[in-house]
């Protein structure tokens, strides 16, 4: 991300927010915003390198001044580093600096008074944060995390491009390990917390769904005292949180218990869902032109979320009516052919799997379905076993074909034929074409094909390549 020259701030602040200590100040005190990054330093910027496994921003402090940083947070012990810095750029030692760059990051938070909503969930999360923010914007100036930032260094530099034209913020959080979730409400603090779903996701870092609920339901724990906490009543597990939150809070589901509601759900194929959103007693048609029955608990959590911004009925329903997918989640393509390939690569865990089956399963009627998966990562010892469970569902929704990639597409398999499904009718994968290859005997019109994968597995360039062989 380009060092950016707002917000600006001053040493006496970002002293006080972080516990550093001041080496050396130049004249002026303050720093024109700020960078994680060396080579996208802008002139009067402070950079703060961060550490990783394979790297040590440190090692580019010579590259940062170069580029004009006019001040430095650094490591304590990095008295090495320090007596190379010239003369006029200010140093401030820290005992962390991406524990700082989050401390900073909410310093500049609560300098504005404006509602931040906050979203995680185990699947669904960037879609809902999407939808509030296109429905929050037919209302006022909105501050949203770009893309997928949202862990301890996305979700800080999201909050500092605040300033005072916006008027709320929606952010995303993620986690992949026990405690990330309540150091990001930490520095977020938002008014109003939602969690999309809680599932088998990250479980090389938790371990059991039960420590996922934990670690999700630390965003209602964590968040400020007058929050409103969001809540799933459809999902077992945010049920068991809702239990413990004290508060406010606005439920969203299918159940009769919620307070929005969707009702009357009618699915138009690749047009989209059309559904009545019941809210307190009034009820309204919305046409989506999102896919999938998740789609729908996705737009009524942004639902609940804009509810408690005190946005009005009719504005949400305009929203959610106007919203449009983001590439890579469950986005559908017509090919040339009169066949369908839906886009979702952009990543892949149990529940958005199965989520998606299911909505190839409605999507196809009476057509075929071919279905093009790599692994999903980060499952811990249960990885297998969660493999196995897709190639069940794959049998069970009525998938026709299937093309597998990965160290785990032997364990799809192996659930899928031991459900009933044709051995004939797998196919292990390297490299797309061999893909191509097969699709040519088997693709009709009317036919859908879903691609998906976690990220890593570059399913994508599958989809590349079928959008460009069949037009």
């Amino acid at each position: 991300m380009k060092g950016i020259k707002s917000p600006v701030l001053k040493t006496k602040e970002i002293i006080a927010a972080t516990g550093g200590t001041l080496v050396r100040e130049t004249p002026g005190g303050a720093f024109e915003g700020l960078s994680t990054n060396s080579r996208d330093v802008i002139k009067g910027n402070l950079f703060i390198p961060l550490t990783g496994e394979r790297f040590d921003g440190h090692d580019f402090i010579p590259d940062a001044i170069k580029n004009g940083a006019s001040g430095l947070l650094v490591r304590r012990g990095g008295e090495e580093i320090i007596r190379r810095v010239p003369d006029d750029v200010s140093v401030v030692l820290v005992d962390d600096t991406l524990r700082a760059l989050g401390d900073i990051a909410n310093l500049w938070r609560n300098k504005f008074k404006i509602p931040v909503v906050a979203v995680t969930g185990s699947s669904g999360k960037t879609t809902t944060k999407e939808m509030i923010a296109t429905v929050a914007r037919l209302s006022g100036n909105v501050l949203k995390s770009r893309g997928n930032y949202n862990n301890l260094v996305g979700l800080p530099l999201s909050l500092l491009e605040m300033n005072s034209e916006h008027e709320m913020a929606v952010v995303e959080m993620g986690t992949s390990r026990r405690g990330e979730i309540e150091r990001l409400t930490a520095i977020a603090e938002p008014d109003i917390g939602v969690i999309t779903n809680i599932g088998p996701a990250h479980l090389e870092g938790f371990g059991s769904v039960d420590v996922v609920m934990e670690e999700k339901g630390d965003l209602f724990s964590n968040m400020r005292d007058n929050g409103v906490a969001v809540i799933n009543r459809d999902d077992e597990f945010s049920r068991i949180l809702a239990d413990r939150w004290m508060g406010r809070n606005i439920s969203f589901g299918i159940d009769e218990n919620a307070f929005v509601r969707a009702e009357s759900i009618f699915m138009r194929g690749e047009r989209g869902v059309s559904f009545t959103l019941e809210m307190g007693g009034t009820g309204k048609g919305v046409d989506m032109t999102v896919v999938g029955r998740h789609n729908i608990y996705n737009a009524l959590a942004c639902a609940a979320a804009c509810r408690a911004m005190d946005i009005g009925y009719d504005m949400i329903c305009n929203g959610l009516s106007a919203f449009r997918q983001i590439q890579g989640r469950m986005d559908v393509h017509r090919l040339k052919s009169g066949s369908f390939i839906i886009d979702d690569t952009y990543n892949s865990n149990p529940a958005s799997a199965m989520e998606a089956l299911k909505a190839l399963s409605d999507l196809k009627g009476n057509n075929e379905s071919i279905v093009i998966f790599g692994d999903m990562l980060e499952l811990g010892v249960e990885a297998e076993k969660l493999h196995e469970e897709i190639g069940i569902a794959m049998s069970d929704t009525g998938v026709g074909s299937i093309f597998l990639r990965g160290d785990f597409a032997g364990s799809v398999a192996r659930g899928a034929i031991e459900e009933g499904f044709r051995e004939d009718r797998i196919y292990f994968i390297e490299t797309p074409e061999m893909v191509i290859e097969a699709l040519h005997s088997l693709l009709r019109e009317g036919d859908w094909i879903l691609v998906k994968g976690s990220r890593s597995m570059k399913m994508e360039e599958f989809l590349q390549v079928i959008i460009e062989e069949f037009g």
